[in-house]
């Protein structure tokens, strides 16, 4: 198991004669709590020498950074091994993997010793590279698509608080029951527990949440609509509830659209709009559409 997280980067010339803590927190969105670990035991370095987190860097300038085991609360998340054949990457480097997740698979085990979910599948892929994955957000079980997970604990908060910001941009495709939406509209309904089903979340429930919604209309066939959506906030089945609450639910939805009769739930994470740590790069993650959208589109 690795002992220990080396990061070599390059000041970028937005960030000239800023503080290092500036860069460090502001610009690369490093916890305090990391910084002062870095800090208090001198392993950030500039051009190859410790300086204070309160001078100024420069453009080119040369940051190396050190992390331990000891930094994290969860240095290596224990993840059981399964088999790595269902693994679809969509994209990879040295800090993260973005893999297609299938539809029927839970995105982590929730049970001591249990194995299947996709977590399992990709420790499965990552374990040649004697590391484990990191979890950064989830995908209900029954939703097929792009879904980005940490191969280090340094920046699991960095991806974290920038799906949080909204910085990285996830863009689903759905199915929906009814046509004549708005082309662009917005669902902006708060969302909290279901008192009658613990397995479901509803609209103004017990302690509701501020929820919003964002879809566009791609097409209508028949008493349907494809949607492009996007989520201002990130709740427990917050497109699924939306969507059966403005009376468009999900086609195939067990839960909110019971007298379907399709046999699978139209919900697929198509687009990832990565912000790349550290360098702040934009990077397009698109997940294939998969075969059962493709059935029901031929179904209908």
């Amino acid at each position: 198991m690795i002992d220990k997280w080396i990061f070599n980067e390059v000041v970028p010339p937005e960030m000239a004669d800023q503080p290092l803590r500036f860069l460090l927190h502001q610009y690369w969105l490093i916890p305090k709590h990391l910084i002062f670990s870095l800090r208090h035991n001198q392993r950030v370095l500039v051009n190859g020498q410790y300086l204070p987190v309160n001078f100024p860097v420069h453009t080119g300038d040369r940051i190396q950074m050190t992390f331990l085991p000891q930094d994290f609360g969860q240095p290596y998340p224990e993840v059981l091994v399964d088999s790595a054949a269902t693994i679809e990457v969509l994209y990879e480097d040295r800090n993260l993997i973005v893999i297609n997740k299938r539809r029927g698979d839970k995105t982590h085990a929730n049970q001591p010793g249990e194995v299947g979910a996709t977590m399992n599948h990709l420790a499965a892929y990552l374990q040649v590279e004697d590391i484990p994955p990191y979890m950064i957000h989830r995908l209900d079980q029954e939703t097929s698509g792009a879904i980005v997970f940490a191969k280090n604990p340094a920046v699991v908060p960095i991806l974290v608080a920038n799906i949080a910001k909204k910085v990285i941009q996830r863009t689903y495709l759905a199915w929906v029951s009814g046509t004549n939406l708005e082309s662009i509209g917005k669902v902006n309904l708060p969302i909290g527990l279901d008192p009658d089903d613990k397995r479901k979340r509803k609209v103004n429930g017990p302690h509701a949440v501020n929820a919003v919604t964002h879809y566009q209309v791609i097409r209508e066939e028949k008493g349907f609509s494809l949607l492009s959506i996007q989520l201002e906030t990130g709740r427990t089945h917050q497109i699924r509830v939306h969507m059966a609450a403005i009376n468009h639910p999900i086609v195939g939805d067990p839960l909110y659209n019971p007298n379907d009769q399709y046999e699978y739930l139209l919900l697929h994470s198509w687009k990832l709009g990565l912000v790349m740590p550290f360098t702040n790069r934009l990077q397009t993650v698109i997940a294939p559409i998969p075969s059962h959208f493709l059935r029901f589109e031929q179904f209908y």
